[in-house]
């Protein structure tokens, strides 16, 4: 059979990360088969500082226009936001149905009233273990434990073959919640042969296995046992898991418990709603009230653990909380692991907790956080229980694929072909399941607000300039008919540095403003755009040649 005969759309599987491959963060996959499509989350990305004004960070799905591919539904894995955060800016490109466990399509909810958009009908809740037929293929939903409720690992059952994504995972023997990690499902679809595995690799280079949540609760114990002041904790406000130890271990020692932060209030009111979060009445006090009680009787659970300025613990630590205020013998725990690229911005808010006379506890100090992610021992039991044909690593920087990689060429000898890919690699699996690779494009979309795409490479790379050089404008009113000046040229200056020397050089600009425009011929006086862009390069070649600096003019 001929490669043209056997990659015929109509009975080839094609498998297109969109995002959250070589990167953390925005993850995204599609899955076709003749002309059904499966989008396996739409997740955003958090902007490092090199992204300034940028809000959020989604995947590019203008593949799916360039080759008129509609998707056919949106299938969830769980409700973090590096999962569901693109879709309400995606909401009206990617329109299907949406379908997700029952904790994860609240928490989308919630997101999508944020954004003022009507779910229209379109959120299907579905059970772990449910089966779900979408077009041309099968979509199983299967049980894994992760840090909140309603994570599921997916089989993607179609004429080629069964495809496993695994989502978010760790295998945790005793769950908070009791709802376990499906083995036995996992090692029976491996026993039937899986074509292809799509597997978390967070934490690879994490040797022995994760945790349990549970594990926690120990040192936690021991902070609530000795605080004579406030206990505030910080966390991700989806580790729901964490949040009920917490819980549980304010109602054993008599304290009433705070959710301060609005992210943090969102996602416990839902959570309660739901029966995911169980808050005794009466233990729950509005951040209003915190000030009537005595500090040893106060837990406080907050945002703001990755150092975010606005988050609830930032605005503590700078004394700038309406509500909360930090005295002597309070306790802040950071029970979260630092996102790479946070540590500075953590670092800035712990200092300003020590300088208001807190103690600071965090995970390098006591083991007051366990990852969601399976470490290695588990990704090789993830493997051992599915056996693929084709294993291919996702969710993580490359450096993480490429170690899971050779995990895998090493445990499971030749009895797997690995394939390491990146966002925009297509995997086309013929009939017999032989396996071809292309690219098909990809990239982000870089969000300002809640507008899509309003932020270009161009406008980035503007706004780093201004960042690291500033901006001079030159202002002065002309006669263009006369071709005369009407006002003395003004300088204003916005984070250029100024010194006795720059501020003798701005002083020059006025004249040579004056010079060039007397020097224009009379004819090109009625362009302003030629006017414009002379004075601007004579000007930049100024102060590029007198001070060194290159600021925006």
């Amino acid at each position: 059979m001929s490669s043209a005969q056997e990659f015929q759309r109509d009975s080839t599987l094609e498998i297109i990360p969109m995002g959250g491959v070589g990167e953390f963060g925005m993850n995204m996959m599609a899955v076709s088969f003749s002309d059904t499509t499966v989008v396996i989350d739409a997740g955003a990305m958090f902007p490092g500082p090199e992204h300034f004004g940028v809000a959020r960070i989604i995947p590019d799905i203008s593949f799916f226009d360039h080759v008129k591919r509609k998707p056919s539904a949106l299938v969830l894995t769980h409700g973090h936001e590096d999962h569901i955060g693109a879709i309400p800016y995606l909401w009206d490109l990617i329109d299907c149905p949406v379908y997700g466990t029952q904790l994860t399509l609240a928490l989308l909810e919630s997101r999508l009233t944020e954004h003022g958009i009507d779910k229209a009908d379109r959120l299907v809740t579905i059970a772990a273990g449910q089966r779900v037929e979408i077009g041309k293929m099968d979509v199983e939903f299967i049980p894994v434990t992760h840090s909140l409720p309603g994570c599921v690992a997916l089989a993607v059952h179609t004429p080629v073959g069964t495809i496993v994504h695994t989502g978010d995972f760790k295998i945790d023997q005793t769950p908070i919640d009791n709802s376990l990690f499906d083995a036995s499902r996992l090692t029976q679809l491996g026993d039937d042969g899986v074509l292809v595995l799509l597997a978390d690799s967070t934490n690879i280079a994490r040797p022995g296995h994760t945790d349990s949540e549970r594990a926690v609760t120990e040192t936690f114990e021991d902070i609530f046992n000795t605080a004579k002041g406030k206990i505030i904790v910080t966390t991700f406000s989806s580790s729901l898991h964490r949040l009920q130890v917490l819980v549980d271990l304010a109602v054993q020692f008599d304290r009433k418990i705070c959710f301060v932060g609005r992210g943090m209030q969102r996602i416990a009111t839902i959570a309660q709603r739901l029966g995911h979060l169980v808050v005794p009445l009466g233990c729950q006090v509005s951040d209003k009230t915190v000030h009537n009680y005595s500090p040893s009787q106060v837990l406080c659970i907050a945002t703001g653990s990755q150092g975010e300025p606005f988050a609830a613990l930032s605005r503590i630590a700078m004394d700038s909380h309406p509500h909360i205020k930090l005295q002597d013998e309070d306790v802040v725990v950071f029970s979260a692991r630092p996102i790479p690229g946070n540590q500075p911005a953590i670092g800035r808010v712990i200092n300003n907790l020590y300088r208001r006379g807190a103690e600071v506890i965090d995970g390098e100090i006591e083991t007051v956080h366990v990852s969601g992610h399976g470490s290695e021992e588990d990704l090789k039991s993830m493997l051992s229980m599915v056996r693929p044909r084709y294993f291919v690593p996702i969710h993580g920087e490359y450096r993480y694929l490429a170690q899971h990689a050779r995990m895998a060429r090493r445990i499971m000898n030749d009895t797997v072909t690995v394939l390491l890919v990146e966002n925009g690699t297509r995997l086309r699996f013929g009939d017999t399941g032989t396996c071809v690779r292309d690219s098909v494009p990809a990239g982000s979309v870089f969000i300002d607000g809640s507008h899509v795409g309003s932020i270009g490479q161009d406008t980035l790379s503007d706004r780093r300039h201004l960042a690291s050089h500033g901006i001079v404008v030159v202002s002065v009113l002309l006669d263009l008919k006369a071709g005369t000046i009407e006002n003395q040229p003004t300088v204003t200056t916005r984070g250029f540095v100024e010194n006795e020397e720059t501020n003798s050089i701005l002083r020059t600009v006025p004249g040579l403003v004056c010079e060039l425009i007397d020097g224009i011929k009379i004819n090109r006086h009625t362009d302003p755009v030629f006017l414009q862009e002379h004075l601007r390069t004579e000007v930049e070649r100024l102060l590029r040649k007198r001070s060194g600096q290159r600021p925006v003019v």
